[in-house]
Formats: structure tokens, C-alpha cells, sequence
């Protein structure tokens, strides 16, 4: 049974302390709380206004006090773009970004806090400058009219997608030659390699071993649906084949892939037998926990897709790891997707941080951070550490974002001190998480009974353990009556509430403020 009462019915009543603080339960596996950091952007360690590996080391202490036992690092290798998705060379760090000893520092600091490395791994395509790709083309260019290319003079010609026909429009012709062309699905400058070369793949297995050997703890896999368009089989094969060379040298080594697709065929991939891919069903600017968060789909709704997700990947791949987030480098971020609703931006990391699986929070989004328009590097902003942008740290971004983009909230030194910022909700909700190993790794059950538009509950049961968690994504406040339910005789273990509001339980009552999260056991 449910009560709503007038919004106005908490108004005036004081801050409460939070009293259940509970030991931090942090396992050591694949299910970690992700913080993804786009390096260039992050934190300048030397002045030059681009941000660095040692930067990312000197705030290695704020991402571990935030909660995060993982960190995805956007690409790091040699690139000729800021962005540095087209890769030069397998085997090295990016100037920009510092040394090879630079990484290895970061990694093993990042050990030490108990916090595992993910990478990047780019093999959809290279850049336009890689040695490979320049050998190829000039091998091509000299070749002698009517010749075949060989491969035993040239084995690079193998290593791309090359023909003498411009098959399509993603097609471009070798420059310098009249009878060559070559596929770059994304850009001219990021000619796809071809993923069916035994020897291509000996090279980036190779790569991966370096990477391993240098103690990084998983891959990023970009663009996995486009290794090869339309043939889902070739690309979960790779991973697939990717994925198990890795655990030959790292019995631990994670995995999770980009198949920016909806959830069926997600679920397809999973047939790769891989830890994780990214949820785009539940992130994205009109995924279901943003739209959630505004009203548009009910706690109820959101609560059935969660169970889906459980149903549909597990029938695939049982030792799947669910990846939700709510958005990334390539979207526009939440708190434009939310028209800069402070509770609305608390409430979708709140029930981003209730998710089964490995969550993955983009950096500053924990601040609130805006993004502008559908141009990339508007969406990758320099982190805002103070609101002075000459300040410690501070990076100058991507040259080409548009200039005085400005968030509505205020700069992460400030939100530290704000006990009801966006930044202390964050840290938080991922207290929980490290608190409550159910949240990640419980098999989910709904409680039809307390599952009522914005209002509904489920439990989490992982090795005999069962937590219960309640929902309100309303504007008003409720009244739950767990009384009769597989809650009842639970306690209050935490919560979440916009700005300290205490929840409170008694005589089987719940009662719970607007757009909070209560868990129970």
C-alpha cells in the first residue's frame, strides 16, 4: 500500500544526521564501480594545458575517496587527433599524455588504492599514419599496372580492407593511385583493418600482451559491432578470440565492448562469451534510467527492464557482467539531458549506482558537468577542479570546443565542502554500492506488491545474502507499508535522499522522500 503525502510535508524539518554508515564489503573481482576519464581533458600535471597520465595519478586519492575501485582511460596510445582513436602505434604512450614509465607509475598506483586499470583497445581501425597503412598504400602505388598485390612482398596489403572498385561511399581512393581504394567506415583517416588476417591478429595479440605485461587489468573494446558491418558471428568471434588470448596471460583480465545497439542485440554479443557490454537500453540521453530520472518512464518500468536485462543476457552468457551508464564521450551529458534539474541529476545517479553489474560514470559527471550540441569536443570539456580555469590542474580542452560552455553547478572543490551537492550524492550512492555487495551481483526478484507507477521495490540476493531496495521517483513523498511483504522484518541499511532528508521506518511504515532510494535488510 502506498500513501502520498504533500510535498510539503517534510518542509521545515531539519537535517537529520545519517546513521548507517555500514563496514565497507569491497570484493575483489570484475563487478567495480568505473570512472571513465578522457585524459586529455582531465588533469594537467605540467602546464602546457593538456591534461596527462601523472595527472591522472595526482587525482588518483579524489577517485578513490569518490568510491571508484576502476578507471577506463579513452585511448593513450601515439595519435595524430586530441581525441586519439586513430592509433599510430600499439606499443607506446601518446607524448602528449607522457611516458611509458609515466603508465607504469599510474597503474601501479592505481594498485596500491586497489583500483584496476581498463584501456581503450582500438582494432576496428588505425590511423591513416601508422606505419602499417603507409607501407601498404606505398607498396600499392608502386605496383605495376595489371599486378597483383602480394603479399609475401607486402604483407600490409592484408592488414586493410583494399580493392580496386570503390565499393561504397565509406571507400577511398589511395591517395597517389588511380586504381586503389580502401574502406574507412568512420573516417578517411581511420582505415579499417581487416580483423579475418591471421597476421594482423598475431600483431594485436601481441599488443594486448604488452599492454597485460605493463599490468593493465582489461580492455575497452571500441566499435565492436563494426569490425565487420552486418556479421555479428566474425565480431563476437574476435572478441572472443581476443578475450581468451588475454586470460592465457591474466586469468582475471575484464573485458566489456561497445555495441552501441539496442538491448537485443547486446544480447547477442554476449554470445562472445565476454564479461560485459555497455547497456545502451539503460544509458544514453533516452535511456531508460535518464528517463526515469525525468518522469517519463515509471520506477515499476524501470524496475521490469532491469529484470529483463537479467533474463536476456544470462540466457546467453550465465557469468555475464551487466555495463549501465548514463552517458559517455560520445553523448551529450546528463545535466543537459535533464535541463540542469539538480534532483533529477541526482536521482539518475542514484538509480545508475542501484544497478546490477559495473557501473561506469563519465568524469565530471559527478559535478554536474554540461556539454553543448552534437559537436565532439563539446562533449569532452575540460574537468571543472575549481571555477578558476587557470587554476591547479585545470586543462585548456580540445582546441575546436566551443568557448564559454559554463555549467550550472558549481566546481568540484566547492561540491566537496556541499554536503548536499551532486559530487556528495555521488560518494554516497557508491558507499553503498561498496557496502552492499548484493547491488551488483544479486539475482533481482520484484515485489508486485509495492510496484506501483513511481513507486516500486524489488530484493537482491547474492550467497545467501538478501538486501531489499525501495524506489520513489516521485515529486512527493510516500508512505510504503512493507507489512506482508518479502520486506517485512528488514531494516534500514541506507539511502539516498536529494539533500539529507531522512527516511524513516516504523510499525512496517516506510516513509520516503521525493525521488529516494532506500535499502533494507
Amino acid at each position: 500500500m502506498v500513501t502520498v503525502l504533500c510535498a510539503a510535508a517534510l518542509s521545515g524539518c531539519s537535517k537529520s544526521n545519517y546513521k548507517y554508515k555500514q563496514d565497507l564489503n569491497i570484493i575483489d573481482d570484475n563487478y567495480r564501480n568505473y570512472y571513465e576519464i578522457f585524459v586529455y581533458s582531465f588533469y594537467d600535471s605540467n602546464g602546457d594545458g593538456i591534461g596527462d597520465l601523472n595527472g591522472v595519478t595526482q587525482k588518483l586519492d579524489y577517485i578513490q575517496d569518490m568510491g571508484f575501485n576502476g578507471i577506463w582511460l579513452m585511448p593513450v596510445m601515439p595519435s595524430t587527433t586530441y581525441h586519439k582513436y586513430d592509433v599510430k602505434d600499439y606499443c607506446a604512450i601518446d607524448s602528449q599524455y607522457g611516458t611509458i614509465d609515466d603508465f607504469k607509475n599510474l597503474v601501479d598506483e592505481c594498485h596500491k588504492r586497489g583500483i584496476n586499470v581498463v584501456i581503450d583497445m582500438v582494432i576496428n581501425h588505425t590511423s591513416s599514419s601508422h606505419q602499417w597503412f603507409i607501407k601498404a598504400c606505398s607498396y600499392l602505388r608502386q605496383l605495376e599496372a595489371g599486378k597483383e598485390p602480394d603479399a609475401s612482398e607486402c604483407p600490409y596489403i592484408e592488414y586493410y580492407h583494399f580493392s580496386k572498385d570503390r565499393v561504397n561511399d565509406t571507400y577511398y581512393q589511395v591517395k597517389g593511385s588511380k586504381d586503389w581504394y580502401y574502406e574507412g567506415s568512420f573516417w578517411s583517416e581511420m582505415p579499417d583493418l581487416n580483423l579475418a588476417c591471421e597476421a594482423l591478429r598475431d600483431e594485436l595479440w601481441s599488443a594486448a600482451d604488452f599492454w597485460i605485461d605493463l599490468g593493465v587489468d582489461g580492455f575497452r573494446m571500441d566499435a565492436a559491432m563494426h569490425f565487420e558491418e552486418n556479421e555479428p558471428e566474425f565480431n563476437t568471434e574476435v572478441l572472443n578470440s581476443l578475450y581468451e588470448h588475454c586470460l592465457e596471460k591474466n586469468p582475471d583480465f575484464y573485458m566489456v565492448s561497445e555495441v552501441w545497439a539496442g538491448l537485443n542485440t547486446v544480447k547477442d554479443y554476449y554470445s562472445s562469451n565476454t564479461p560485459s557490454m555497455f547497456n545502451f537500453d539503460a544509458g544514453n540521453t533516452e535511456g531508460k534510467l535518464i528517463k526515469t530520472a525525468r518522469g517519463v518512464l515509471k520506477a515499476s518500468g524501470l524496475v521490469d527492464a532491469m529484470i529483463r536485462y537479467q533474463n536476456e543476457f544470462s540466457s546467453v552468457y550465465a557469468d555475464y557482467i551487466d555495463a549501465p551508464f548514463l552517458t559517455n564521450h560520445d553523448m551529450g551529458r546528463v545535466s543537459n539531458a535533464l535541463l540542469n534539474d539538480e534532483n533529477d541529476i541526482k536521482m539518475a545517479g542514484g538509480l545508475l549506482m542501484m544497478m546490477n553489474g559495473s557501473p561506469f560514470v563519465y568524469y565530471g559527471e559527478e559535478i554536474g558537468m554540461a556539454s553543448s550540441g552534437s559537436k565532439d569536443e563539446n562533449k569532452r570539456l575540460p574537468m571543472i577542479w575549481s571555477d578558476d580555469a587557470s587554476g591547479k590542474g585545470m586543462t585548456t580542452g580540445p582546441k575546436d570546443a566551443d568557448k564559454n560552455i559554463t555549467s550550472a553547478f558549481e566546481s568540484a572543490d566547492k561540491q566537496l565542502k556541499d554536503e548536499n551537492s551532486i559530487l556528495n550524492y555521488y560518494k554516497r550512492a557508491l558507499r553503498l554500492r561498496n557496502e552492499n555487495p548484493e547491488i551488483a551481483r544479486g539475482v533481482i526478484e520484484k515485489i508486485e506488491s509495492l510496484c506501483d507507477g513511481n513507486q516500486a521495490a524489488i530484493t537482491k540476493t547474492y550467497n545467501d545474502s538478501t538486501i531489499g531496495i525501495v524506489y520513489n521517483t516521485s515529486d512527493e513523498v510516500i508512505n510504503v507499508n512493507i507489512a506482508g511483504t518479502e520486506l517485512e522484518g528488514m531494516g534500514i541499511r541506507g539511502y539516498l535522499t536529494l539533500n539529507n532528508e531522512e527516511i524513516t521506518l516504523k510499525d512496517g511504515i516506510l516513509t520516503m522522500p521525493a525521488q529516494s532510494i532506500c535499502i533494507l535488510k
